[in-house]
């Protein structure tokens, strides 16, 4: 069965470092807390704020060891006025068994606002 999890971060600027850097932190926390290996990974959506455009953050996935083969794709968010600043969010598309109640989203840095329900 495929699950989707999703998970958002921010960075403190539009920097291409902070970017890949935080992008790869959230995907891998993601696969971590749901015990994911890049073979369970169907595909990976990656969406920025209109303020994050000198890095594409798929590129940090498809950099990490294991994972050059998992479909990526990276696109911007709606620019809705008051939305959080410098957020990038994932939804991880996986094939897993495990209840949709028991999937672990996970939320980093400043993101941690955009659902204080789911975390931890």
């Amino acid at each position: 069965m495929i699950r989707g999890i999703r998970g958002a971060t921010t960075v403190e600027a539009n920097q291409p470092d902070e970017i890949l850097n935080e992008t790869a932190k959230l995907v891998l926390e993601i696969a971590k807390e749901n015990t994911l290996q890049p073979e369970d990974i169907v595909s990976v959506l990656i969406s920025t704020t209109p303020d994050i455009n000198t890095a594409f953050p798929a590129k940090a996935v498809r950099t990490l060891e294991g994972w050059q083969y998992v479909p990526t794709m990276c696109m911007h968010e709606m620019n809705v006025p008051g939305a959080l600043p410098l957020c990038i969010r994932v939804l991880m598309h996986v094939n897993s068994d495990v209840n949709q109640k028991d999937v672990q989203h996970v939320y980093l840095n400043g993101a941690v606002v955009l659902r204080p329900d789911l975390v931890k």
